[in-house]
């Protein structure tokens, strides 16, 4: 999937599994310390260069990292390996700037909280020097520019800082060659001429040394972050998704029975252009989960339903595309169904590949990549934590089973990612012939969870596509180290670099980034 139609492996065999290491962490917990609920990171995102990252935290603050490890040379990694610079092994990135994004509000028509906890982020095209980026959270979207502005200054003052002290003070002035002495705001204390107040005086022309301030830009930069627009009032619904279009004009925004399609010029209008809510909502089965536009056709969009299924939708084919073009979805295998199986089958996230080849979904238990033009069922099946199974009933006591756990794919295609509990997360291959399974932990010591990884079975469709089944290192009920699962602690959100082998991952209010 490196650019290409095919999975491809490396010559001579499968990609050799990744050993990642710990890169950087920011917001690091201490022992013991307990995290408020407004700075649990709820978003990450990468920009497509790889060198700004943004999250978003429950209490509705966006805050950007920028990478340093090429910004202090100047120019892109690729310029700097032609120009022979040593190149750090890692991306590094550091602390940028952050900005209130959303704030609480009330509908007093529905008598409904509007949290202002950020649900998605998205950025958007650059210009000009300035970064601009999507965040929503549950009702409202606002388009955001961050930009550097140089810092004004007043200079020139007519007080000379030196001898006033007050504004009664005494203070020479710099441009009347007079004898006479000033009073700090251009008062004479001469009494002669008429007065104006009981202390100061001026004389009929003015006074030649009173001057106004000057403001003077500095060198000194600081970030702006300002809101272009604000795209309000077209969600009934929770919004669970936005995404960018290819043509850098318009994004969509979806919720659980509509997506909607904005142009990011024009605030007050959008065009719904999928609407699955029925005449009688009582015939309700399904709902949207998510939604994403296709990396490089803009009119291809992809949406995934609580019921598992994902549709691929033309917007050329009709205005209001209730009818989809494509529809992935895997047969239930006979005798299998359970009460859980319609909760664990609901999908909580899709993306695309980059070359636009393959989706990734995840549902409850497991990851699953398709391939666009074989809808007949998954290309790979990889099992998170099937250990899970036989606590199932636990998991929706607590609520745990709803849950919705994001996915992630590799810059070249060869490997996927995505969270679970105790604050683990899974890293798969899916070139031809890979076994890789890691579980690595979002701590200082990501590989300290590593036990061998059994090799995975696997059935042939045909002589040319493979659809297999992959599991992790499993034992039920405890995890890799022996230990009982907390459910509390989860990995939800996580990020894949776009063009290196990095992934930023967020665990309640740290962020932690790994490389290999």
């Amino acid at each position: 999937m490196n650019g290409g139609d095919e999975v491809v492996a490396a010559p001579g065999g499968p990609p050799q599994p990744l050993e990642w290491k710990f890169s950087q962490v920011f917001g690091e917990r201490t022992a013991g310390e307990e995290v408020q609920e407004v700075d649990i990171i709820s978003a990450i995102e990468f920009d497509k260069t790889g060198d700004h990252l943004a999250t978003g935290d429950r209490g509705g603050r966006v805050v950007l990292f920028e990478r340093t490890d090429t910004k202090d040379n100047g120019g892109t990694r690729r310029d700097l390996e032609r120009m022979d610079y040593p190149i750090s092994r890692h991306p590094e990135f550091r602390y940028k700037t952050e900005f209130q994004s959303h704030e609480p509000e009330f509908d007093y028509l529905k008598s409904l909280e509007i949290e202002e906890k950020i649900n998605k982020i998205r950025w958007c095209q650059t210009a000009n020097g300035a970064l601009f980026l999507l965040s929503t959270n549950d009702k409202t979207i606002k388009f955001w520019k961050v930009q550097e502005k140089k810092v004004k200054k007043i200079s020139e003052m007519n007080v000379d800082p030196s001898k006033a002290v007050g504004n009664g003070n005494l203070a020479s002035s710099s441009n009347l060659g007079s004898s006479k002495t000033h009073l700090a705001n251009g008062g004479c204390p001469d009494r002669s001429f008429s007065c104006l107040s009981n202390d100061i005086s001026f004389p009929p022309g003015g006074i030649p040394s009173l001057r106004l301030p000057q403001v003077v830009t500095s060198h000194e930069t600081s970030l702006v972050a300002r809101c272009r627009r604000v795209y309000a009032h077209a969600h009934d619904y929770h919004i669970n998704s936005i995404s960018n279009n290819s043509d850098g004009e318009t994004f969509i925004s979806a919720d659980d029975l509509r997506i909607n399609l904005w142009n990011l010029e024009i605030s007050n209008q959008s065009f719904n252009i999928v609407d699955v809510k029925p005449a009688n909502m009582e015939d309700l089965t399904e709902v949207i989960t998510s939604a994403e536009f296709h990396p490089t056709h803009c009119n291809t969009l992809a949406y995934s339903s609580s019921k598992g299924s994902i549709r691929l939708i033309d917007l050329r084919q009709s205005a209001l595309c209730d009818s989809h073009a494509k529809l992935f979805e895997e047969q239930e295998a006979p005798g299998a169904r359970s009460f859980f199986t319609e909760i664990i089958a609901s999908i909580s996230d899709i993306k695309f590949g980059k070359d636009g080849r393959y989706i990734l979904s995840r549902d409850y238990m497991t990851l699953k990549l398709w391939d666009i033009n074989m809808d007949s069922g998954p290309v790979t099946t990889f099992q998170v934590h099937e250990y899970l199974r036989p606590k199932l009933c636990d998991l929706y006591e607590n609520d745990s089973i709803f849950d919705k756990f994001e996915c992630c794919l590799s810059g070249d295609g060869l490997r996927v990612a995505t969270g679970s509990y105790s604050n683990l997360f899974r890293v798969f291959g899916c070139g031809t012939g890979s076994t890789e399974a890691t579980t690595l932990e979002a701590s200082k010591n990501p590989m300290r969870r590593q036990v061998p990884t059994p090799s995975r079975p696997s059935r042939s469709l045909s002589s040319s596509i493979t659809r297999v089944v992959r599991r992790g290192a499993e034992n039920p009920g405890v995890d890799a180290n022996g230990n009982c699962f907390d459910f509390t602690t989860k990995l939800l959100h996580l990020a894949w670099h776009p063009t290196e082998n990095s992934i930023a991952c967020a665990a309640a209010n740290s962020l932690y980034m790994y490389y290999a």
